[in-house]
């Protein structure tokens, strides 16, 4: 009986360019145990050209794998588009000679309603919830931690009397404070309306928690102008804080509220123009500034907002400082999981205009997730800067399965046309919930299905058994809809093997206090969290213990059976993308993959117990300790060993190991490969570094040409040689 495959996906960026080296790596000593890997394109681009029907729809079909119980996937991190990061795909790929229709932003026809329905699916969070038939387990393996402690990144000492902190709305008109949420008593069809006016219908399903919810408008502009005041008073950084790439529908409208607001004087005294050209505050400055280029008053704009950047009242953080590119050049440019982790790291500080780096309040406007936020940054303030060496662990198990959870982004998540009632009804003529809105307001309705819920409290339990530490529920009782949670909690408790484990359920604040104590003290924690919550720690805890977030281990046991196996962060993929254009070196560290390859094919192995995929997988795990303890992650700079380099030393381990292990069949093979890769070492890492320094052409950002792409990324003819030939 032949093996499954492994799906390998295509994305974006970094990762993307990181597959053209490994993939030909991973399948030449893969194919010698039976398994195949193959790739499935889920980039921007490969979903963009699907939309339009100009390619095959392998989301869709990936989609389908995930509910196979055989379905094995590596998921590498995608871009999550805004649209400005969209509508410069879809001109890349009109550039190339594809025939599709630009994005509009304001449809008027029904052919541009329809077209832009179709470009919908490709915003935000697009791929995550189709593939997540699971809930996630992430931690960090044992040799990725204990190699952070023996050798430890720097994270920057808190100033005394810092002034950093966090500031959010604190339940005064945002989603935390006017939550509802109900579970469901039997399945029906579930109404949103607004003012009598259907919005939309969902199906819910017996058991599901279904929660509704709004952000004041009118509230969180005047937060924002309180947050601005508060910089001020403190003379610090002021700096914003969102997720508009997960959130794709409610995060950049409350993005472009705070550029109104910040920038109130130049919005009032040319909203006349603004609203000729189409200005949309929600996609930023870089937009705003396509949209005034070549018009009579450009120049006097420009300097309207620069002079506002320059008062330095407050100071406003930094994108960019060198290309002048402040937190609204656009709203995908600062991604709050990535973002935040990067104040603590800094000792709370963030970049101002001339690049140095100030104290900051980190303006987090919705309470729900910004308590995390807040503590985390509070306790460095009181208890200093986290030691590396002797820090414990965060392992994460998080609600995801079935699109739990999935905020702002879903087709129920609406900026309201009119002021009016709310109201969530049940087809049996019950009233679930209702609120009172205000024109603008942004309202939203997230859901959690039963089975993912009692899944996740079984893995909880489960991970808390295999590593004996404490199970803690990231859950707030007064907030709505943890206390449905919570009640799901005691319902399934006594159908899982809780012996011995200490088990807690807190509030975000509490929860974040419990975990920071133990990790002072050298202890690990399981955080037991919702969907988004989870995104928030497991970007903190592992830039502060490992250095990255890509080092985690993210496995998700699919509900079907099968596994999906991801590979870490993307958030500094851009960057890496920029310096390998420029010059040649990428310096993403794939190790989040070779890590996701060993599960993926330790799981194959026990479901198939295969001997001789037992022994690839073995002699991988070596290889993964090989590359940490010799420290073979990429340099950061040109002229430094890259990640194609990082590459041909996981084969050379990979290849000893195998020589050395106890299947003689694979001894027999890769012994010569070792011995060749070993002789050839100074050879293949001269080719490797001859392309240093130099531009490189792969034929586009969001849709390389596979050759040119290829070929930058497998410039040593030796390597590929002996690598081919197995």
């Amino acid at each position: 009986m032949s093996l499954p495959k492994i799906i390998w996906s295509k994305t974006d960026e970094a990762p993307a360019l990181a597959t053209y080296s490994l993939l030909p790596i991973v399948n030449a000593f893969t194919q010698a145990a039976g398994v195949e890997v193959v790739t499935s394109d889920i980039s921007l681009a490969g979903r963009v050209l699907a939309a339009m029907g100009k390619a095959e729809d392998e989301l869709s079909k990936l989609g389908e794998v995930v509910l196979q119980p055989d379905g094995n996937i590596i998921k590498l991190p995608n871009i999550s588009a805004s649209i400005g990061q969209l509508k410069d795909c879809i001109a890349e790929l009109q550039g190339q000679g594809y025939d599709i229709p630009n994005f509009p932003e304001n449809p008027s026809t029904d052919e541009e309603k329809e077209i832009r329905a179709k470009y919908n699916g490709c915003l935000g969070s697009a791929v995550n919830p189709v593939l997540r038939e699971g809930n996630s387990d992430r931690r960090a393996a044992k040799a990725v931690k204990n190699f952070a402690k023996k050798n430890p990144h720097k994270l920057r000492a808190y100033s005394e009397n810092s002034k950093a902190h966090v500031i959010h709305m604190g339940g005064k008109g945002d989603f935390y404070g006017n939550e509802q949420s109900v579970t469901m008593d039997k399945a029906q069809k579930v109404t949103i309306a607004l003012n009598g006016n259907v919005l939309t219908t969902i199906s819910a399903l017996e058991g599901e928690v279904l929660d509704g919810t709004f952000m004041s408008v009118k509230a969180l502009r005047a937060f924002y102008k309180e947050s601005i005041e508060d910089a001020k008073a403190n003379d610090i950084i002021w700096s914003l804080h969102l997720k508009a790439t997960m959130m794709k529908i409610s995060d950049p409208i409350m993005f472009g509220h705070a550029f109104e607001v910040f920038f109130e004087g130049v919005f009032a005294k040319y909203a006349d123009t603004f609203k000729e050209l189409g200005v949309n505050p929600n996609l930023g400055m870089s937009d705003l500034e396509k949209k005034i280029k070549g018009h009579a008053l450009e120049a006097e704009i420009k300097a309207a907002f620069q002079a506002v950047v320059e008062s330095d009242a407050p100071k406003i953080a930094m994108v960019d400082s060198d290309k002048g590119q402040t937190n609204f050049n656009a709203s995908n440019d600062v991604i709050i999981d990535a973002s935040m982790p990067v104040v603590v790291r800094e000792g709370g500080k963030q970049w101002d205009r001339t690049g140095a780096a100030l104290e900051t309040v980190a303006v987090i406007p919705d309470s729900t997730y910004a308590m995390f936020h807040q503590e985390m940054v509070a306790d460095c303030v009181k208890n200093g800067q986290y030691d590396v060496t002797t820090m414990g662990s965060m392992q994460n198990v998080g609600l995801m399965a079935q699109k739990a959870e999935e905020y702002g982004s879903h087709p129920t998540t609406f900026e309201l046309a009119e002021a009016g009632t709310v109201t969530v009804t049940a087809e049996d003529g019950t009233e679930l919930m209702s609120f009172e809105c205000e024109a603008g307001d942004i309202w939203r309705m997230s859901r959690a299905k039963d089975i993912p819920i009692k899944d996740w409290i079984r893995l909880a339990f489960e991970r808390g058994q295999i590593e004996q530490i404490p199970v803690v529920f990231w859950l707030d009782k007064n907030r709505a809809h943890d206390a449905q949670m919570i009640a799901k909690i005691e319902k399934y408790m006594p159908e899982f093997n809780t012996e011995g484990l200490e088990i807690h359920i807190l509030d975000i604040a509490a929860a974040t206090r419990f975990t920071n104590e133990r990790i002072r003290a050298g202890k690990d924690t399981i955080a037991v969290t919702g969907n988004v919550l989870r995104d928030h720690l497991t970007d903190m805890y592992p830039i502060l213990e490992l250095g990255t977030s890509a080092k985690m281990l993210s496995i998700v046991p699919l509900l079907a059976g099968g596994g999906l196996y991801e590979t870490g962060a993307g958030g500094s993929a851009p960057k890496h993308v920029d310096q390998f254009l420029a010059e040649g070196h990428l310096r993403w560290d794939s190790l989040g993959e070779f890590l996701a390859l060993a599960e993926s094919l330790r799981f194959i192995g026990q479901k198939h117990n295969d001997e001789k995929l037992a022994a690839l997988t073995a002699a991988l795990d070596e290889a993964n300790n090989g590359y940490l303890d010799n420290n073979k992650a990429p340099g950061r700079k040109a002229g430094e060993p890259d990640n194609k380099a990082s590459h041909f030393y996981l084969a050379q381990y990979w290849a000893e190991a195998l020589a050395n292990g106890s299947n003689a069949e694979l001894a027999a093979k890769f012994a010569p490969v070792a011995k060749a890769l070993k002789d050839n070492e100074a050879k293949i890492m001269e080719e490797l570094l001859a392309v240093a320094g130099k531009a490189q052409d792969i034929g586009g950002y969001f849709h390389p040409d596979d050759a040119k792409a290829a070929a930058a990324m497998r410039p040593s003819a030796t390597l590929n040689s002996i690598i081919d030939a197995i």
